[in-house]
């Protein structure tokens, strides 16, 4: 039977004062979370390039074959991987078996993934019509499926980086995978005049060639050997994140399907003569890109927390490290909350120099008032991955799919209520109410398994606080002698100030204490 208990193959040292050794981890974490956040956001950026070229080639029901198709990968993902990636995470901490680890997850990879990959080929005909798709554009499932698998195939990988700290390798691997498909889709489309299967080709092509270097990167774990015994033990851990992962690919994804099946006189009420609901799939999906800034602070965060808390699992000040590790996460996520917020209008307007795009077509602004609840669903995410901490070192992973699959029964709930009045408004607001309510179930479950003083009323009071400004702003610059960009500059300052109050009160304040 494989070991359950893990050896640390990371040596601490003791510091002078409980308050230094403090300072050190969270600067340790700060400082996983800027490099290895840094390539996610070179790589968001550069992916986002791409929105105002694509709303600008592609019309809105266009577009919606690029929102459905990668929704549907979501999905596939989840389904594919298997929480392999976790599981790597988990258990490869222990050194002298991370290669026998590696390999017995990559070989396993490698034959579920390419007999799921072929089940999928053989059922395309039945998918083609839920992604807006027919047999004149049946390649583009049929690339779908090679991402799919490509990328199943690097996740454990990229993970070892992670767990390694291989942060300068990692970055440039992942910047060359989407410089590689940001350029093949300039290519593609401004020199061939390829349509919208051109988006498929690049990243398809970037997706292999990041496979291919990251598995010639770590080709020295597979000189481990393939062990069934971690094989089951590896399931163990992984398994219960597939219903997690579904649950929480409903919560992002399905959205778009129900938006794309609802009744076409509802779209028309709401948006105007001639609005179908590919057009609001477009439209939705497009704004919906805004939510990238606070995704970014997630993803940032969660690539580094994720290590991070397993190398400071057992030490004696860990519940102490991770609550001010969660505060300093919700310091840096209200002044971006706020200011995205305030300035949507604003930042879909900016103009790309030399092309004469806005950052987000004009024909897609109909969808703009999303970006709040879509940002705050974001940053309740952010709890989420802070309290998932107790539950990954006391191995109580199981809860999570019980969890996800609560928010996936109230995203689904919520749209269908919230679709027929309200439109793309119901599906943000869904979004919103499942990552609440997720947040704050795992937090209550975390906190059971492992005592952390997470100061959730106050947290919760400043994300309310940020929430009120944003919708008391208008009225605000509605004063004569004010205006709107005044208005929102001194509504942005004050949230900042809100911020920096709660960061001294629970940081800075109660490590005066431990000096």
């Amino acid at each position: 039977m494989a070991p359950l208990a893990i050896t640390s193959g990371w040596k601490r040292q003791k510091s002078s004062s409980p308050g230094a050794d403090l300072v050190n981890k969270l600067r340790e974490l700060f400082s996983d979370t800027l490099i290895f956040g840094f390539s996610s956001v070179v790589a968001r950026f550069m992916n986002y390039l791409l929105v105002p070229f694509h709303t600008d080639a592609f019309n809105p029901a266009r577009y919606s074959i690029v929102a459905l198709a990668y929704a549907a990968l979501t999905f596939l993902n989840v389904i594919v991987q298997m929480g392999m990636e976790s599981a790597y995470l988990r258990y490869a901490e222990d050194r002298k078996e991370a290669s026998n680890i590696f390999k017995t997850i990559q070989i396993t990879l490698l034959v579920t993934s390419s007999l799921i990959v072929l089940i999928l080929w053989l059922l395309m005909p039945a998918a083609l019509s839920q992604m807006n798709l027919d047999s004149d554009t049946s390649a583009i499932f049929v690339m779908m499926l090679g991402i799919l698998w490509f990328d199943t195939l690097a996740i454990v990988p990229l993970a070892e980086l992670r767990l390694v700290r291989k942060s300068i390798q990692f970055a440039v691997f992942k910047i060359l995978n989407v410089i590689i498909n940001v350029g093949l889709n300039f290519y593609l489309i401004l020199a061939l005049n390829f349509g919208i299967e051109a988006v498929f080709i690049a990243n398809l092509a970037a997706s292999a060639l990041l496979t291919i270097i990251v598995w010639v990167y770590t080709a020295e774990h597979w000189q481990g050997n393939w062990k069934r015994e971690w094989l089951g033990t590896i399931f163990r851990f992984g398994l219960p994140f597939i219903p997690a992962g579904l649950g929480h690919a409903i919560n992002e994804m399905i959205d778009r399907f129900l938006l794309n099946n609802m009744d076409p006189a509802v779209s028309q009420r709401l948006y105007g003569d001639g609005v179908t609901p590919e057009d609001v799939v477009g439209i939705y999906s497009a704004c919906y890109k805004l939510a990238v800034f606070m995704l970014l602070i997630v993803q940032m965060y969660r690539m580094a927390w994720q290590p991070f808390f397993m190398r400071h699992s057992r030490d004696d000040d860990a519940s102490k490290t991770f609550s001010q590790a969660f505060i300093f996460f919700n310091a840096f996520a209200a002044p971006a909350y706020l200011a995205v917020s305030l300035f949507r209008y604003q930042i879909v307007a900016i103009e790309i120099p030399g092309v004469g795009w806005t950052l987000i077509n004009s024909s897609y602004w109909a969808g703009i008032e999303i970006v709040p609840l879509l940002l705050m669903a974001y940053w309740f995410q952010g709890w989420y991955i802070n309290f998932s901490s107790g539950i990954f070192i006391k191995e109580k992973t199981s809860v999570l799919y019980k969890i996800t699959l609560l928010g996936a029964a109230i995203t689904l709930g919520v749209n269908i209520l919230l679709i027929p009045v309200f439109g793309m408004m119901g599906s943000a607001a869904a979004t919103l109410i499942s990552y609440a309510v997720m947040a704050f179930v795992l937090g209550i479950y975390s906190k059971n398994v492992m005592k952390v003083a997470y100061h959730i009323p106050a947290t919760f009071c400043l994300m309310g606080a940020c929430m009120a400004l944003i919708y008391l702003q208008p009225a605000f610059s509605s004063v004569p002698g004010i205006g709107e960009l005044t208005g929102k500059i001194v509504f942005l300052l004050g949230g900042l100030l809100l911020s920096g109050l709660y960061l001294w009160w629970f940081v800075f304040r109660e490590r005066n204490t431990l000096q």
